[in-house]
């Protein structure tokens, strides 16, 4: 049972599981931290005019994460008109995810927060930003605003689903399908997957396949059904070396604490 229990333990730390595209956690950080991080991040995208924003988080200490894998959860941030709980308007981002439900982890759900939301719960306080260029952010914002947006998400989910496949879906696939649909201003799935397939370089993720056998088993949210061979998976790291290619005028960064 030790060994069973370590073999899924082990895909974990390879694919984006833990509740790494679940909502934020039990903080190692103060709720003061969260907060004055969360405040930062915004602060630099306003700083930088971004009306739409790829924000990606860690939900595990890098030393668990394998190679070619930082973030683990990604989603859009939004600029929008925030209404606080005493009734005042106040400009700000919105965060617009794809989280894994903890009740069916083998199932997500589309769900709308905030910056303090998302970076609750992470291991280290670190943000990977994907700026895109003016255009493409004027194309997210129609998808994201349209019921295309809902279209894309399949609700069965997958640690390591596999962005070329249909029938499993991550949080980052979901962006890199979102992005895509702006990109070609379409809601064509096939034609979404078509492209991926032809430009987008996945993760290869790197796990024993007797201890990727063993998780897809006995964890839900660990599947290899949509996977044609050695599994591959949509990183915030390969979603960006992407829009850098293809995406003229984009711009990737890293937040860190201001101390």
């Amino acid at each position: 049972m030790l060994l069973l229990v370590s073999c899924i333990s082990s895909v974990y730390a390879v694919g984006y599981s833990d509740g790494l595209s679940k909502t934020g956690g039990e903080s190692i950080y103060s709720p003061e931290q969260i907060i004055k991080f969360s405040k930062h991040v915004e602060k630099v995208l306003a700083s930088k005019g971004a009306r739409v924003a790829i924000v990606s988080r860690m939900g595990r200490p890098l030393s668990e994460l394998p190679a070619g894998m930082h973030f683990t959860h990604a989603g859009f941030a939004v600029y929008s008109e925030i209404t606080t709980r005493d009734g005042r308007k106040l400009p700000g981002f919105a965060m617009y995810n794809l989280y894994q439900n903890t009740d069916h982890p083998d199932t997500s759900s589309l769900v709308q927060d905030y910056p303090v939301d998302f970076f609750s719960g992470v291991a280290v306080l670190e943000a990977g930003i994907i700026i895109p260029s003016a255009e493409l952010q004027r194309r997210l914002l129609e998808i994201i605003s349209s019921p295309t947006y809902v279209s894309l998400h399949d609700t069965h989910y997958s640690a390591i689903a596999n962005p070329y496949t249909l029938g499993k879906q991550n949080c980052t696939e979901f962006v890199l399908d979102v992005i895509n649909a702006a990109i070609y201003q379409t809601s064509n799935i096939n034609q979404i997957k078509a492209s991926e397939k032809a430009y987008f370089h996945a993760q290869k993720v790197n796990v024993n396949p007797l201890k990727l056998m063993l998780g897809s088993l006995f964890s839900s949210e660990i599947s290899t059904i949509d996977q044609n061979g050695p599994p591959v998976t949509a990183t915030f790291e390969t979603i960006a070396d992407y829009l850098t290619k293809y995406d003229d005028g984009s711009e990737v960064m890293t937040i860190f604490p201001e101390y």
